[in-house]
């Protein structure tokens, strides 16, 4: 009996931009009820196949096959007809437009051939999202008030409003909690059980095995391997094949011997009523402390009050024994404290500007006369800082859009480079930035703090936390459970703490 035929194939897809041949003969099959998992660094062509599947760029070569049969996806409502969705990282919702109007946008409920508003919509919108095991999610509530893990399940409602039968998912756990990454999967689950096929798409190697069936890697625009076991191929190959070398989550070498300097950063009773409970904490000049817990504990918000983002409801930060002025990033950014955020596109990069604009933004000052710019001492600059960093490419007039999501980073931090800052405040440093990226970041860190600088880190991946950092902070619901030098820790003591507690230590 023959083989059932995939429910995709692509063969042979070839695409060039200007200067880069982004995809260069890739093959990748698809069976009905499957997870097939789609791996490469930053740059391997993995955006670019996805946008070929979703109709969004057009191949210069190759063939499409889909349930058997040759097609041409001309557009995103192409695909979406045929069954193709995908749900990319940066969800496209509306985020003043209610639940209902979001699933169905394009779309909308028709009765005797007009548009039906209202009740119609909301119920179909709530068959969804109790198909996807969520009813709690009110149908009328608008999606900017929505969690980050609620706006994705949103985006799967409206990939259901369609027939799909291949559904894409563009690192869909980038911003969810371990309960909420369950849950993706489970979800998962039941739509494979439907016969329903998902391309998934991470950088967290441990979750392709967890939920992946089958494995296509990508390197340099071509598929450098096919149809491997996402559950028994060992991780050491699969980085391998995407990076053409051996590669593992390397962290550079901690010192040695105890800091003996003074601290830079020292934070007394700090507190936000509602979001974490008062703390103290001091980091010495070239020393790395790691802040570990669930999304929700307080991380995130601990830095954005010491970086004068938020007022705290009570206590001081000093840095070198003087106190900010709370709630002003200027006054922090002034003492000597750079942040590096969560959502580095939206919150740190001028996206449509040059990697040197993006670099010297927070020093223009330095480089103004007048009211004038000069252009030459600011690229110069930024070359420099970029270079130390070993940032590439090593043009700094390019888009910072076109950089992968490492380099973007480096950006971010040759930044505060060339400030000079004192304090580095990193979070979630290497959300979105591909294995091998994730080394060189490491590195850069580690040799910033043995350069002098204090480095406060938070990261939602346990193991980074315990190998970047010197000393580590357990938060739970907002409170400091645990403090322990780093190599006293391990992943199954730390996830134990953050998810029943401990009395503070």
């Amino acid at each position: 009996m023959a083989p059932e035929a995939p429910l995709l194939s692509m063969t042979g897809i070839t695409k060039s931009f200007p200067g880069v041949r982004a995809l260069d003969g890739v093959d990748l099959d698809v069976q009905a009820g499957e997870v097939h998992c789609l791996l490469g660094q930053n740059g391997a062509g993995k955006s670019t196949l996805i946008k070929v599947l979703a109709g969004a760029h057009q191949p210069d070569g190759g063939t499409i096959h889909w349930r058997g049969e040759p097609v041409t996806l001309r557009s995103p409502i192409a695909a979406t007809r045929l069954g193709i969705a995908t749900i990319y990282q940066e969800l496209d919702l509306v985020e003043h437009m209610s639940v209902a109007e979001n699933v169905h946008l394009g779309h909308e409920p028709t009765a005797a051939g007009f548009v039906v508003r209202g009740r119609a919509a909301r119920t179909s919108t709530g068959l969804l999202l109790k198909r996807l095991g969520h009813p709690e999610i009110d149908s009328g509530r608008l999606v900017g008030n929505l969690s980050a893990a609620q706006q994705q399940i949103v985006s799967m409602a409206r990939a259901l409003s369609h027939d799909v039968r291949l559904i894409v998912m563009d690192e869909p756990s980038a911003a969810l909690d371990p309960d909420e990454v369950d849950n993706l999967f489970r979800i998962v689950g039941n739509l494979t059980a439907e016969g329903v096929a998902v391309v998934y798409i991470s950088h967290r190697l441990e979750e392709i095995r967890r939920i992946g069936d089958r494995v296509t890697v990508l390197k340099d625009g071509r598929a450098v391997a096919r149809g491997l076991s996402a559950r028994t191929t060992p991780t050491r190959d699969v980085v391998a094949l995407m990076t053409g070398r051996d590669v593992e989550y390397v962290f550079p070498a901690q010192p040695a011997a105890p800091l003996a300097a003074e601290p830079v950063l020292r934070i007394r009773g700090l507190a936000r009523d509602g979001e974490f409970a008062p703390f103290d904490l001091d980091v010495r000049p070239g020393e790395i402390v790691g802040l570990a817990g669930l999304v929700g504990s307080g991380r995130s918000e601990i830095l954005e009050t010491v970086y004068g983002a938020r007022r705290p409801s009570a206590g001081r930060v000093l840095v070198d024994g003087e106190p900010l002025r709370t709630g002003s990033v200027r006054a922090a950014v002034r003492a000597g404290l750079g942040l590096a955020p969560e959502e580095r596109k939206a919150q740190a990069l001028l996206m449509l500007e040059s990697v040197t604009r993006n670099v010297s933004v927070s020093t223009l000052s330095r480089f103004s006369r007048a009211g004038w710019v000069d252009r030459r001492a600011e690229r110069a600059a930024a070359h420099s800082a970029t270079r130390e960093l070993s940032l590439r490419p090593g043009n700094p007039d390019v888009p910072v859009r076109t950089l992968s999501g490492g380099n973007q980073q480096k950006a971010v931090l040759a930044r505060w480079l060339l400030r000079g800052c004192r304090v580095l405040l990193l979070d979630e440093p290497t959300r979105g930035v591909d294995v091998g990226a994730r080394a060189e970041l490491y590195a850069v860190v580690r040799r910033l703090a043995d350069e002098g600088l204090a480095v406060l880190l938070v990261s939602s991946e346990v193991p980074e936390v315990l190998g970047l950092a010197d000393r580590v902070l357990v938060l739970r619901e907002g409170r400091v459970v645990h403090t322990a030098p780093a190599q006293e820790l391990d992943e199954h003591r730390v996830l134990d703490l953050v998810m029943e507690g401990s009395p503070a230590s």
